[in-house]
C-alpha cells in the first residue's frame, strides 16, 4: 500500500516535466519565405561635371548663382584676359610686318635682287606670325566658359575677382532634365528583370510614389555580393525631384 502510494506521488510530480518536454518536442510552425522586392534607390543626374579654369586669370564675370538654371551655350564665366588680348594685337602686328616683308622680297626675287633663301625665310616668318595669332586666339577662347548642356548650378567653388590657376574648379553643374535611378539588385533577378520593366519608386524626402522603368542592366556582376547595378528613369516630368534624393524601388514581380 505504501509502495503504490509512493508511485502515485512520484507520477504526479513528473507530469509537469513531461508536459514541458512534449511541448518543446513539437515542431515549430514553418515561416513563410518571401523575396524582398524593396531596393534602395537614388536619383542621379544623367550629365554632371565640374567646370574648371583653363587659363590663369581673374574672374571678371560670374553670370549664374548656385541653384540657378542655364541654357546650353550660355556664357557662365568670363575672365579678365586683357593680357592675352594685348598679346593678340602684338601677334597681329608682327604678322602684318612679316607679310609686308614677304611681299617685298617676292617682288625683288622676280627682279633677281634678292636670293630665294631670303624669300623662304620671309615666308617662314610670316607663317610663324600667323601661328602665334592662332595660338593667342585659342587662348582667348578659353577666357569664356560656356554651358555644356541645359542644367543647373549645383555648387559654386569660386567667386568674382578671384584669381585662379589652370585647373582650379569654378562650379559643379548638372543636367536634371532627366534624372536616372541607380539601383543595386540581386543578380538572380536577371532571370526576370529586363529593360522597360515597370516599377515604382518611393522618394523618402517627398513621401511620394512615382512610376519608373528599367533603362539598362549592368554589364558586370559583383562576385562577392552577387549583385548587379541597374539604371532606371522616372517617367514623366516632375520639377520637384532633385538629384541626390533617395528612396525605395518597389517591383511588382518577385524573384524566386
Amino acid at each position: 500500500m505504501i509502495l503504490r502510494k509512493s508511485l502515485y506521488v512520484w507520477t504526479l510530480a513528473l507530469l509537469p516535466a513531461l508536459s514541458l518536454s512534449n511541448a518543446s518536442a513539437e515542431p515549430a510552425p514553418a515561416q513563410s519565405s518571401s523575396v524582398e522586392t524593396e531596393i534602395r534607390a537614388q536619383l542621379m543626374p544623367r550629365n554632371e561635371t565640374t567646370l574648371s579654369a583653363e587659363v590663369a586669370a581673374v574672374i571678371k564675370d560670374l553670370t549664374v548663382r548656385e541653384g540657378e538654371r542655364f541654357k546650353k551655350g550660355q556664357v557662365l564665366v568670363g575672365f579678365d584676359c586683357s593680357i592675352q588680348q594685348a598679346q593678340l594685337q602684338k601677334a597681329q602686328a608682327t604678322a602684318d610686318g612679316a607679310g609686308k616683308t614677304y611681299d617685298v622680297n617676292s617682288r625683288l626675287s622676280q627682279l633677281e635682287s634678292v636670293s630665294s633663301l631670303e624669300v623662304d625665310v620671309a615666308k617662314a616668318k610670316l607663317g610663324e606670325a600667323k601661328a602665334d595669332i592662332a595660338l593667342t586666339k585659342a587662348g582667348l577662347e578659353k577666357c569664356r566658359i560656356h554651358a555644356p548642356f541645359d542644367g543647373r548650378v549645383a555648387a559654386l567653388k569660386a567667386h568674382e575677382h578671384q584669381h585662379l590657376k589652370v585647373g582650379d574648379p569654378i562650379m559643379d553643374v548638372l543636367d536634371d532634365s532627366q534624372l536616372e535611378i541607380k539601383l543595386i539588385v540581386p543578380s538572380l533577378w536577371l532571370r526576370w528583370l529586363k529593360p522597360k520593366q515597370v516599377f515604382k519608386v518611393h522618394i523618402d524626402e517627398l513621401d511620394r510614389d512615382y512610376s519608373a522603368e528599367v533603362v539598362t542592366l549592368g554589364a558586370r556582376i559583383d562576385p562577392v555580393s552577387q549583385t548587379v547595378s541597374i539604371t532606371g528613369r522616372v517617367t514623366g516630368k516632375h520639377s520637384e525631384l532633385l538629384a541626390g534624393m533617395s528612396g525605395r524601388a518597389l517591383f511588382p514581380d518577385k524573384a524566386h
